[in-house]
């Protein structure tokens, strides 16, 4: 069977970048749906991510089925917690926040999921998730209790990330938060790329098409956009196929 995660390796393979629009249900008017989704079949976007780190119960289901009316693209969950968990989906990041050592956050919300998750057809993908210091406290840091790793200290960086893949996880996400002052920085990126052997994601902080290409240079095999949207939905003209 293909799978969205065998995509993501063929794509790598074929030296194709991808890039994922996130949408934060507790963000975005379902009522927009149709509008904002037309722009994004019209840009180079490859897949859509629907989560984010505090979002009512229900929400995300509503939205992921109104996005399925109107795209053909994969449509992937970015859970914040195991209320954001919805079959209507195609996939899951089953995130662990590596990067933290808060046990809720590393394996205590899986094991709730579970019962959640045995039941439905989601591809379930095992994701090492490393939040990054980008000089402002993000939503992830406050509702997890968790600290960043610095910025400066590339070389924890890297070895958290390979430690992740050593542990088993498919899909490593750097990820400066949503809002964040500053992306992830290119040799950041390039040092965590150049020991993995599995896909690499990079998010938090890319408004600019100048950011997109610096963290493509640099690695990413799949970039996240999401604030820039929320903010400017022009930025999908810079961005059309």
């Amino acid at each position: 069977m293909i799978t969205i995660y065998n995509n993501i390796q063929q794509a790598i393979a074929n030296q194709e970048k991808l890039l994922a629009v996130l949408i934060d249900p507790d963000k975005f008017h379902v009522q927009n749906t149709k509008p904002f989704i037309d722009k994004v079949n019209a840009s180079i976007a490859t897949h859509v991510f629907v989560g984010g780190s505090e979002v009512e119960a229900e929400l995300t289901t509503i939205l992921v089925k109104e996005i399925k009316k109107h795209t053909q693209l994969p449509v992937v969950l970015f859970p914040g917690d195991v209320t954001q968990i919805t079959e209507s989906a195609d996939a899951l990041l089953f995130l662990s926040l590596i990067s933290g050592r808060n046990p809720e956050y590393l394996i205590g919300k899986h094991v709730k999921a579970v019962s959640k998750l045995k039941d439905t057809q989601l591809e379930i993908i095992p994701t090492g998730y490393l939040l990054i210091e980008n000089g402002k406290e993000t939503a992830v840091q406050r509702v997890t209790e968790t600290q960043p790793l610095q910025k400066n200290n590339s070389s924890h960086i890297v070895n958290t990330a390979k430690a992740g893949e050593f542990l088993g996880m498919k899909l490593i996400y750097l990820e400066a938060g949503s809002g964040a002052i500053e992306p992830v920085s290119k040799h950041i990126i390039s040092e965590v790329k150049e020991v993995l052997n599995i896909p690499l994601i990079v998010g938090g902080g890319i408004r600019t098409t100048t950011a997109l290409q610096n963290a493509y240079q640099a690695g990413a095999d799949v970039v996240v956009i999401g604030t820039a949207f929320e903010e400017d939905e022009s930025f999908f003209d810079s961005l059309k196929k």
